[in-house]
């Protein structure tokens, strides 16, 4: 309870703070603006597996509503046995998605010496495993290209916002915060979603909040409901991997829906931000 008290103290934060930015903060990535009342949808397979997969997800997403296309050319895996990506060739591939489909991408940069690597990536996604890589922050904020922070596996809310004041700090205000679930002592599902992190961090900072419920819970069949509960908690967008053969997948299968799948889940998705507005 201390903490959070502190957390709520003027002081606390700097440019990621509320009180140092009042209005809520909207991001311009190409034509798409994510924060300020419209559901941003990140979509894709978890990795980027071949230039004529990318493309075929890319088309069904964008079909399906998708504005941003999400895919993995760098895969920080527990075992070092596991596929680690295609690397270089993977951003390659995802770009050329991107402009096919016109549509802005984002991937994970996963160290320092990728940085030079990243150009044609419209957003750059620093995941939980490196959201205190400090160094790495700094580096991608010197960028001046939108940031996405992942929550870290046993992070607070307060340090979150703090990696954010990283890169922020080196000029670059485009930063959104990402909620993919935390380690608990569950373990039906993959981490433990914390929903409750949405309007906190929208009560703390003016930066928009995405939720990667694909992530958080490691399991499709429970994808829809989360993505449903975020938005009801005031999420501006969310992070779905998406997948046209889930059983085949290179990585993390067990958590994509397939391309139909993605389709009602965004139809559903939209009715309940609707309805957020009218209730307003």
């Amino acid at each position: 309870m201390p903490e959070f008290k502190d957390a709520l103290t003027k002081d606390t934060f700097g440019a990621a703070g509320r009180h140092s930015h009042p209005d809520d903060t909207v991001i311009e990535v190409r034509d798409l603006k994510i924060g300020g009342g419209e559901l941003t949808v990140i979509a894709g397979p978890c990795s980027v597996e071949s230039r004529e997969h990318i493309l075929k997800i890319a088309g069904e997403i964008k079909d399906a509503g998708a504005c941003i296309l999400r895919g993995g050319a760098f895969k920080p895996r527990t075992s070092p046995y596991n596929f680690q990506g295609l690397g270089e060739e993977g951003l390659h591939f995802l770009a050329d998605a991107g402009k096919a489909f016109d549509m802005p991408v984002i991937s994970e940069i996963t160290g320092v010496s990728q940085i030079g690597l990243f150009g044609d990536v419209d957003i750059i996604q620093v995941g939980a495993r490196n959201m205190q890589n400090f160094e790495l922050l700094r580096e991608v904020g010197r960028l001046g290209k939108p940031v996405l922070i992942k929550r870290g596996f046993s992070n607070t809310l307060r340090e979150l916002i703090f990696a954010a004041d990283y890169v922020m700090n080196e000029g670059n205000p485009n930063v959104i915060l990402c909620e993919r679930g935390i380690r608990t002592f569950e373990t039906y599902t993959r981490n433990t979603l914390d929903l409750s992190a949405v309007p906190v961090l929208k009560k703390l900072t003016h930066l928009p909040v995405i939720v990667d419920p694909s992530h958080a819970t490691g399991r499709s069949e429970f994808v829809e409901p989360m993505v449903l509960a975020a938005v009801a908690a005031g999420a501006d967008g969310i992070m779905i991997e998406v997948h046209d053969d889930p059983a085949h997948s290179l990585t993390d299968g067990r958590q994509a829906i397939d391309p139909e799948a993605f389709r009602k889940l965004v139809s559903r998705a939209k009715a309940v931000k609707a309805a957020l507005k009218e209730g307003k």
